[in-house]
Parts: structure tokens; C-alpha cells; sequence
């Protein structure tokens, strides 16, 4: 890219709903970006020709127009050809078809941010959170930066704020976690389970809303709706579930403590967008209330929403549309003067998955562009 130029952006998965968000915001940072390429949301690999020429078969939504900048762009294709000048693709997309396709933007000479699984915990590739460890971007040996899940960027900015004045050396989180977290199947699984139990006397006997509900549970094993379903990914070692690992295994290798102790329960809860976590978090000092809310108030991208005696605290009803995590509930732990108290909110759609990507994209554009 020539100095005075502005880099090429691929957003690849443009046409998905954290795609749809993405464009969103992308419209309302400062414009920084030459050319914004909208790409498809791609076939799984096993549809990628091995010939090494791309095809555009299978691809639904190319040729489609969506809005970004107030401009309409026409969606592309996912296929080799997409890569050619591109300084900087964002990846939105199944975890295997970022195994695929990643590797290959970056062959092209493009930097990936990818938002899937696929990289997190390859030690060769950053996990990056602007507000928390954004010098981390600049060391990227396959020219690939990876963004956290969305339940562990939903307690993460106000973490590392708290971390870097006291020194973390615990966790134990529960999570509340939206339906939208499981796509959109997620969210239309639990408008048809709120029509069905809407202005009923149901959840007042065992299995009566199971038995309304029947089997059409979609992606939960449970119903969700005047429910909570103690259960989000799929299982792992010794009845963990695969987000709960994510957020032990993100929470270290973004704060740079390999061995910080973190115990997880993720739970499904009836709320559209917005993850929300309880926090108990055990520093290496004796910690006090007045000194978090300082650093809570001024850390960026953190909003402090604290005074439980005017019935303020944040819930999913005022996070969510929104960027910062917001956090309440801020008390010092009973029993143990090293350790808070937190309840946080965030929007799983936009700091969750949208947004992150998108800042780590314009750290990655600054460096690039200097």
C-alpha cells in the first residue's frame, strides 16, 4: 500500500448478522478506509475447489447490495479474487471455512482479523483487545490477529482496567447469555417460545412448559423461554462446556497470565442481545470499592452504572444497541479484602463480535498506514 493511500478493507461474512452490525459501525467511526469490499458468507471448505481457482457457485447473497458509508456496494463472491489489494480483511465466519480461507487472504498479502475460534489459542497468533492489549496486534507472524468470544469481551475491558491497577490472580464468572449469542436461530427459537407461552398460567408445574414447548427447542437443549438453561456450547473434558473453556483459556493468554485461575458457568438466559456476568474477581493487594469506581469510571470503553439505592445498575434493557461494558453492582467481597464484586452488560453483537473486530482492523490500518 502506497503511503498516501488509504487500505482496502474485506469484510468477509458481510450478509450475517454481526456482518449487518459491522456495516453499522463502520458507517459511524471516521472514515479511514479506501475501498470496502462486502464478501459473501462463504460455503463450508468442503465446497472450495482444490484446483485453485476460485467459483462463486453456492454463494446466495452475491450480487446482492447492502449500505456501508452511505454507499450501496455490491456483496462479492468468496473466492480468490476477492483478496487481490486488500490491506485488511475482517472474517465473520464459520470457524472451519477461517481455517480455509485466513491462511489464504494473508498468503495474498492482507492482515486478518478474524472474529471465529479458529485462531484464538495459536500461539502464533494474537488475541487482541484494543482497550486491554492492543500492543499485541503489532506482533502477528501469519499476518493474522484473532477477537475473542463474545461472553469473554463482554466482562474483559472492565477486567483488564481492574488487572492492571491491582493484579488479577482469580476468577469465578457466571454468565447470562443471550440467545443471540447462538445466532439467529437463537433469537427466533425464542420468539416462537414466547408466543406460545404468552399470557399463559405456565411455570407453575414441573414440565409444563416443556410439554407447550414440545421438541422445537432449536439450538438449546432446553426451553428457553420463562426459563434459564445452565448450558452454552458443546461438551468438553469432565462436563465443562466449550464456552466456559473460552473464557478460562481467552482471559489468560489477553491479560498475559498463563496460569490465572478461572472458574466458568455459562448460562442461557431469555434476553435477545447482551451477555451479562457476575464477577468475583481476586486481586494480589487488599483492594477498596472507592479505588475501583475511579478506574472503572475513567477506563475507556467502560461506563459505571452504580447506585443500587436509585435502582441503578445496568441490565441487558440498557446495554444492549450499545459499545462500553457497562458495570455495577460494585461491592468488596465479603470474606476477603483482595477480592470484588461485579455485575456487567454488553452488547454480544457490537463489543462482543462487531466492534472489537472492527477497532482491531483500525489499530492494524494506523500501523500499516504510518
Amino acid at each position: 500500500m502506497a503511503a498516501s493511500a488509504r487500505p482496502t478493507l474485506a469484510v468477509v461474512g458481510a450478509t450475517g448478522t454481526v456482518g449487518a452490525v459491522m456495516l453499522q459501525i463502520l458507517s459511524q467511526h471516521a472514515d479511514i478506509w479506501g475501498e470496502i469490499r462486502l464478501v459473501d458468507h462463504p460455503l463450508p471448505p468442503s465446497s472450495r475447489p482444490s484446483s485453485g481457482k476460485g467459483d462463486s457457485h453456492g454463494h446466495g447473497s452475491a450480487g446482492r447490495k447492502l449500505t456501508v458509508r452511505g454507499e450501496q456496494v455490491e456483496v462479492l463472491a468468496l473466492d480468490e479474487a476477492v483478496f487481490e489489494g486488500v490491506d485488511v480483511a475482517i472474517f465473520d465466519v464459520p470457524d472451519d471455512v477461517a481455517a480455509h480461507w485466513a491462511p489464504f487472504a494473508a498468503e495474498r498479502g492482507a492482515v486478518v482479523v478474524d472474529d471465529s475460534a479458529a485462531f484464538r489459542m495459536d500461539p502464533d497468533v494474537p488475541l487482541v483487545v484494543p482497550e486491554v492489549n492492543p500492543h499485541a496486534a503489532r506482533i502477528r507472524p501469519r499476518s493474522i490477529v484473532a477477537s475473542p468470544n463474545c461472553t469473554t469481551l463482554s466482562m474483559i475491558v472492565a477486567i483488564g482496567a481492574l488487572h492492571a491497577e491491582f493484579g488479577l490472580r482469580e476468577l469465578i464468572v457466571s454468565s447470562y447469555q443471550a440467545v443471540s449469542g447462538a445466532g439467529q436461530a437463537g433469537v427466533e427459537t425464542l420468539r416462537r417460545q414466547l408466543s406460545l407461552v404468552a399470557g399463559s398460567e405456565l411455570g407453575t408445574v414441573p414440565g409444563d412448559v416443556r410439554r407447550v414447548i414440545g421438541d422445537d427447542t432449536g439450538p438449546f437443549p432446553e426451553p428457553v423461554a420463562l426459563n434459564v438453561v445452565p448450558w452454552a456450547g458443546s461438551l468438553r473434558e469432565d462436563g465443562w462446556s466449550s464456552e466456559e473453556m473460552k473464557v478460562r483459556d481467552e482471559s489468560r493468554k489477553i491479560l498475559g497470565l498463563p496460569r490465572l485461575k478461572v472458574a466458568v458457568t455459562c448460562v442461557r438466559v431469555p434476553v435477545v442481545t447482551t451477555h451479562s456476568l457476575t464477577v468475583h474477581a481476586r486481586f494480589e493487594d487488599e483492594v477498596t470499592v472507592d479505588r475501583a469506581r475511579e478506574i472503572l469510571a475513567t477506563a475507556p470503553g467502560v461506563v459505571l452504572f452504580d447506585n443500587p439505592e436509585a435502582g441503578e445498575f445496568p441490565t441487558p434493557a440498557d446495554a444492549v444497541g450499545t459499545d462500553p461494558t457497562w458495570v455495577g453492582r460494585v461491592r468488596r467481597a465479603l470474606d476477603d479484602p483482595t477480592a470484588l464484586e461485579l455485575f456487567v452488560c454488553g452488547d454480544n453483537l457490537r463489543k462482543g463480535a462487531a466492534l472489537n473486530a472492527v477497532q482491531v482492523a483500525e489499530l492494524v490500518a494506523a500501523e500499516i498506514g504510518g
